[in-house]
């Protein structure tokens, strides 16, 4: 292989190599700040979660073009005369740790119905009473939505069911009260002579609110524990009110 030739030719033919490599990076490093700013920013009530879904879509877009250019320099790197792919590599690991979540959540979202409310009584479903107010100021308000909301919960989530417990309720209670906690979830009410326990729940990254009421009844020697955890907005929740309900009713039982 001829060794590579020098002086002002050579400089002038680096220059749209070392352009591309500075703005694949840019690109990639831009992709990673986008990600990271999504979520921590809603939380923190920086912007609205509308923005912080358009900055996760922004993220994934920037990924996607700078990955795109990192490949095409990688693989002009092994051509003779052109330079090392250590820039253009450093821009892809960056561009695919950015494009992962995004493409990860959309996955998620495509494969569970676009329902906010889980209940494992959706004839019946535990009513809020503490948290009334906050739930009919939200997007989604407080009614259930029906025959139609429960079958698309029953399609995609068959094993949302009541829980039969042995103990009394009061017991059974204070073991949801505990559960509850262990959680992480912020309790608003609970009612022992009702039943009732309401919560507030947060989602790890974008931190959006969701609500969540255990209603606890007498059955036979034992108790029947019902949940119902629901959005404050969002159409759909990607399964994470599925996901909490699961995990509640795994610790008490």
């Amino acid at each position: 292989m001829d060794a590579p030739s020098s002086g002002p030719a050579a400089a002038r033919a680096s220059l749209p190599w070392t352009a591309a490599r500075a703005l694949a990076l840019a690109g990639s490093v831009a992709a990673v700040a986008l990600l990271a700013a999504s979520g921590p920013g809603t939380r923190l009530g920086a912007w609205p979660w509308q923005t912080g879904f358009a900055l996760m879509v922004w993220a994934a877009w920037s990924a996607m073009a700078s990955g795109g250019l990192a490949l095409a320099l990688l693989a002009m790197s092994v051509l003779p005369r052109w330079r090392a792919p250590g820039v253009p590599l450093l821009a892809l690991c960056f561009a695919l740790a950015a494009l992962a979540p995004p493409l990860i959540f959309r996955s998620e979202a495509r494969h569970v119905p676009p329902i906010h409310d889980i209940s494992t009584d959706t004839q019946d479903p535990p009513a809020f009473v503490a948290l009334l107010p906050q739930r009919e100021k939200s997007p989604n308000g407080a009614a259930y939505g029906g025959e139609a909301v429960a079958v698309k919960q029953r399609a995609a989530y068959p094993d949302i069911r009541p829980l039969l417990l042995s103990m009394p309720p009061r017991e059974a209670m204070q073991r949801a009260i505990d559960a509850a906690r262990a959680m992480g979830w912020e309790i608003a009410a609970s009612d022992a002579r009702d039943g009732r326990i309401e919560a507030t729940a947060r989602t790890p990254w974008f931190g959006f609110r969701d609500d969540v009421v255990v209603r606890i009844r007498a059955q036979g020697t034992g108790s029947r524990v019902d949940v119902r955890s629901v959005s404050r907005v969002g159409v759909s929740d990607v399964g994470a009110n599925a996901a909490r309900v699961r995990e509640f009713l795994r610790r008490l039982a």
